[in-house]
């Protein structure tokens, strides 16, 4: 089969492109309204994301990282407490635990769905433990009973990593709508992406909502009328813009991507150096990413790059070999330090074609009938 073009990690101009005209309208809207900051577009946008999670609350900021940050920041976390995440994850997810002040303890992964080890967590808890951050990688829902049962046997709070899952389900449920909040990003690249930064908090708690909404102004509770020392974390209006254009396409762009990751199932499946990402009767996955574990993952990656196909490893080090938490004491978490050295990501977007499916799966399986 022969693909003329090459085949990107994700294609945001087609996106773009199927959007063109309504999103230049929403965008030129703004620009007349000169209503850059805390314009109209915001609360729209905040309606329409908390209602389509069925939660009276969303937060407007300016990126998934300043989402879990304020987040602990709001949830009071102090010098010393200590939060309960995964290793393998983007940096910022411990890098937030750092930045509010408190201290991260690791656990490790389950082998199948790459999120929080529920087996794992409650050794893990100690006296100064205050809450869990569960992080649904890849786009796909962590095991949220058994985390949260833990959490209320011991009185913790759980602050849910979404950024990687918009519109993702656990046991009928969106993700995002099972902690006491949760943290969502929309770097243009996630599922429902802006043309920028940005980001979203979600909670149902009135109160936690309140003291967000000003955390992320400077701490105004009214216009120059300050109660607390505060952050300049606003979602700006043109990104609100484009968010709002893009919400009622994402059921249908995440359908488009479980069928992507489908035509991977198989053209991957006779490959017996290939391990494609697992399915659960609980879970509806989204595919931010779709990942493979691979051998010889490296010499695989370049031999796709010279076929034209773009690859990308998420994550090559996990978070306890990262030099910030070096000086942390932590037990081995064998699953993380494996996925790092095997994962690879193909291609994933709504856009791309069967014919390109079958054209990565045939190039990965010349890899390996080559050596």
């Amino acid at each position: 089969m022969q693909i003329l073009s090459k085949i990107p990690l994700i294609d945001l101009k087609a996106q773009y492109q199927s959007l063109k005209e309504e999103i230049n309208a929403h965008l030129l809207e703004v620009i007349e309204e000169a209503s850059f900051v805390h314009g109209p577009k915001v609360k729209v946008f905040e309606d329409a994301f908390a209602q389509y999670h069925g939660l009276p609350h969303c937060i407007g900021v300016n990126s998934g990282t300043d989402a879990l940050f304020l987040s602990l920041k709001a949830l009071g976390l102090k010098p010393g407490d200590e939060v309960i995440t995964v290793a393998y994850t983007f940096f910022a997810t411990a890098e937030a635990v750092l930045q509010a002040g408190g201290r991260v303890k690791f656990v490790d992964v389950d082998a199948n769905r790459f999120t929080l080890n529920p087996q794992q967590l409650e050794e893990a808890i100690t006296p100064k433990t205050v809450g869990i951050i569960p992080v649904h990688l890849y786009g796909m829902p962590a095991d949220m009973d058994p985390i949260l049962e833990i959490a209320r046997r011991h009185n913790l709070w759980v602050l849910e990593d979404a950024c990687q899952a918009h519109g993702a389900t656990y046991k009928g449920k969106k993700v995002g709508t099972f902690g006491v909040a949760s943290a969502f990003s929309f770097y243009p690249s996630k599922n429902l992406g802006a043309y920028g930064d940005g980001g979203a908090i979600l909670t149902n708690d009135d109160e936690l909502a309140k003291k967000l909404r000003m955390l992320r102004d400077h701490g105004q509770k009214s216009r120059y009328e300050f109660e607390m020392l505060g952050y300049n974390s606003r979602l700006d209006s043109l990104q609100a813009a484009v968010l709002s254009v893009k919400l009622p396409y994402l059921d249908l762009w995440n359908e488009k991507r479980r069928k992507v990751a489908e035509w991977y199932g198989e053209v991957l499946k006779g490959i017996p150096q290939v391990v494609t990402p697992k399915t659960f009767s609980d879970s509806v996955p989204v595919y931010h990413l779709y990942v493979i574990l691979v051998e010889n993952r490296d010499k695989l990656a370049e031999y796709l790059g010279s076929q034209g196909i773009a690859t990308a490893i998420h994550y090559k080090t996990p978070l306890h070999w990262q030099t910030p938490f070096k000086n942390l004491r932590h037990t081995p978490l064998p699953v993380s330090e494996s996925l790092s050295q095997k994962i690879l990501s193909l291609p994933m977007y709504p856009e791309l074609s069967k014919d390109q499916v079958e054209y990565i799966g045939e190039k990965i399986q010349s890899f390996y009938h080559q050596r």
